[in-house]
């Protein structure tokens, strides 16, 4: 049986959890620093499996120790972001944490793939690729996944369609930076050009932009977890049954989109190898840029936790 291990029984540790065992492909582990929290939603959810008609095992620990032997190694522990909080004040404290993760992945897990979920994103991937100095195809970030996600929401919304008609592609780093790509999206293969007016996209794309930020306005004390842990399980399922699903990840890039010595989020072929290969799109020169504008920042945060 597959293993898959996620760090942190926060929302979206847990919620991943939940969906990783109804999909009834891996047995789970949850690791938590706090006593008893981990022990309790692992026993709950275990709980629904006569209910839901899953088979796997389910374990909640405060022991990294359990993470032996897991195929996967999930990162979502961390600090969330709060009312006007930037994913880049997150960075001191969750960069702190993702060390302490990374040295226990390393000890017990050092054949695992690491998918990292803590935000800053992209920063904390190049942090944990570092840290481990595991390949960099083992070491990669859920957010471009979750952002076109939530891109082909608003499409479908837009549209009065299924979502299952939409197909969108959002490239760069999970933050204000990111670059939505309307001619790389489309509708029953339909590009949006052709569908709605410039001012229409326009809106779209400043809303899927700010939808993290959207969420925390509304929970005030605390960040999205349903359609994080969605796409996380996703990409996870990817890697177990070795599906090569086309998914925009952060990855670490040498020389790919011009850029290197980054972690950014590009298209990617997910296997059972991990990151099997990096696709390049072709760019408009304005797209290039955009691109090249968000790799800039977070090349920022990048040097400032050098490692």
């Amino acid at each position: 049986m597959n293993k898959v291990s996620v760090i942190g029984s926060g929302n979206v540790g847990a919620t991943t959890v939940q969906r990783l065992a109804e999909l009834n492909i891996a047995d789970v582990v949850m690791v938590d620093i706090v006593e008893g929290l981990p022990q309790g939603k692992a026993l709950d959810i275990l709980q629904a499996a006569p209910l839901m008609g899953y088979d796997v095992e389910v374990t909640g620990t405060n022991d990294y120790a359990d993470i032996t032997d897991s195929d996967i190694v999930v990162v979502t522990a961390g600090i969330a972001r709060k009312p006007g909080m930037d994913r880049s004040d997150l960075l001191a404290t969750n960069i702190k944490i993702t060390q302490q993760v990374c040295e226990n992945i390393q000890k017990y897990a050092p054949d695992s793939i690491i998918m990292t979920v803590t935000n800053p994103l992209d920063i904390i991937t190049y942090a944990a690729l570092r840290c481990t100095q595991f390949d960099r195809n083992r070491v990669f970030g859920m957010s471009g996944l979750l952002d076109s996600s939530r891109f082909a929401s608003f499409i479908a919304k837009e549209m009065s369609c299924s979502v299952r008609d939409v197909s969108a592609m959002v490239l760069g780093g999970h933050g204000d930076s990111m670059v939505p790509l309307p001619e790389y999206s489309t509708v029953s293969g339909i590009p949006l050009s052709k569908l709605m007016d410039d001012e229409t996209i326009k809106r779209i794309v400043d809303r899927t932009v700010n939808a993290g930020a959207e969420i925390v306005g509304h929970l005030k004390n605390g960040s999205a977890f349903y359609a994080p842990s969605a796409a996380i399980t996703i990409m996870v399922e990817a890697i177990l049954n070795d599906t090569k699903k086309i998914v925009p990840a952060s990855a670490f890039l040498n020389g790919e989109y011009g850029q290197h010595d980054i972690c950014l989020g590009v298209p990617v072929k997910l296997g059972r190898r991990g990151v099997e290969e990096i696709i390049e799109l072709e760019l408009t020169d304005e797209e290039t840029s955009a691109l090249q504008r968000s790799a800039e920042a977070v090349k920022k945060g990048i040097a400032i936790i050098r490692i």
